[in-house]
């Protein structure tokens, strides 16, 4: 969709306690896929292109728990909410009329963590016809008034919705209906409110997968869904280290006997560094030396293994799964043959995964260059993992 010039805002709402889903745990803090039901949520509109600005609001002493859930990065303002979601709503929308406003302002339950970007799209050129736009499902099963505990008369459902989020609204539209609610009912949604204040809300084709997450089998279900769909992911890493005597050398988390060692901050595991730099790059989180900078004290002869396992711990923590790793070391001496399973077996353990995930291979460079001159070791990695893909 292409850029319009208008402001849009969104806000996140996650006061709620979310006791029907039972455990101790809000279910906008519960992990879905590796990551919280919340961070799934803001993340959503803060990719958007054209989500200028995302606002948080949550419950009384849940600052810590969010901070430790989200990157922060993505939020403009993390914000106290009210007793009630309306109270919430407006505190949020006073907030982002405080920061300068906005023409546009999405309104989500932290609770919706399958929001597609084609659905952002969508309520938001419907604001271009009509001052509120809702995701809605036409309600497909036939519907009965209760009589006590037996089935009463069968309702029409021809013209009923279940309506989802995010809802979007013209922003000072939605929020002069909020600051001029009168009625002595509890607003259950925000566009029932833009409706009272005499404005059309126009119905956009809701998504199956954007049901709001109430009860444990809702989280069984999201977990299959987001299981269903991922996303392949491949990254490339390379690294060079200088031979030198009196130093030892390791090549795979493995010392290998040989007259000189690799120079360099940590152990110098060439290999190593090669696959971490792969995975970090498949991730798409930078590079080693932005995780571990060789400037800083507490790396200095580090063994390697653990930037490894930071980089195992990386994937999982993204819900992902490693599938494959493909070294190869490039030097003329020493022989890798002869420590190759050994390689591949401790690769393996490092990340957790099966060894015939775990390629390890040898090349010379025909005497050529510094290797080929035994001046130095390389090393090149692909790494091949896979992420739950959110649409």
């Amino acid at each position: 969709m292409t850029r319009s010039n208008h402001r849009v805002a969104a806000l996140v709402l996650a006061a709620g306690q979310g006791s029907r889903a039972g455990g101790d745990t809000p279910k906008q803090f519960r992990h879905i896929g590796g990551k919280a039901v919340i961070a799934h949520s803001v993340q959503a509109l803060a990719d958007h292109p054209l989500v200028d600005a995302v606002y948080l609001v949550i419950g009384a002493g849940q600052e810590e728990t969010v901070q430790s859930l989200i990157d922060e990065d993505q939020v403009a303002s993390i914000l106290q909410g009210a007793d009630s979601r309306r109270g919430s709503v407006r505190a949020g929308l006073e907030a982002i009329a405080a920061a300068g406003g906005a023409d546009r302002v999405l309104i989500h339950d932290a609770a919706r963590p399958f929001l597609s970007a084609s659905m952002i799209d969508q309520l938001l050129a419907a604001l271009d016809f009509a001052p509120g736009a809702i995701p809605a499902l036409p309600v497909a099963d036939t519907l009965v008034r209760s009589e006590g505990d037996l089935a009463g008369d069968i309702v029409d459902r021809s013209a009923l919705f279940r309506v989802q989020t995010p809802q979007a609204f013209h922003f000072d539209a939605i929020l002069k209906a909020h600051r001029n609610w009168d009625d002595e009912r509890e607003a259950t949604d925000d566009a029932q409110m833009l409706r009272h204040a005499g404005h059309d809300v126009t119905l956009v084709p809701g998504d199956e997968r954007l049901e709001k997450l109430t009860y444990p089998q809702d989280f069984v279900r999201a977990e299959a869904l987001l299981a269903s769909q991922r996303t392949a992911r491949v990254g490339m890493g390379y690294d060079v280290h200088r031979l030198a005597v009196d130093e030892e050398l390791w090549l795979c988390g493995i010392q290998v006997p040989h007259e000189k060692g690799l120079a360099g901050h940590s152990d110098a595991d060439v290999a190593i560094h090669a696959i971490v730099d792969a995975m970090l790059g498949a991730l798409a989180e930078g590079d080693i030396g932005s995780h571990f900078p060789p400037s800083d004290p507490q790396w200095r002869g580090a063994a390697s293994s653990r930037f490894l396992e930071y980089a195992g711990d990386r994937v999982k923590s993204r819900g992902g799964r490693i599938d494959h790793i493909d070294v190869t070391i490039i030097c003329e001496a020493p022989k890798i043959g002869p420590h190759r399973d050994a390689m591949r077996q401790r690769i393996s353990d490092l990340l957790g995964i099966p060894r015939d995930r775990v390629s390890v291979k040898a090349t010379t460079t025909e005497r050529l260059g510094f290797a080929g001159r035994r001046e130095g070791i390389a090393a090149q990695a692909v790494a091949t993992i896979s992420l739950p893909a959110l649409f």
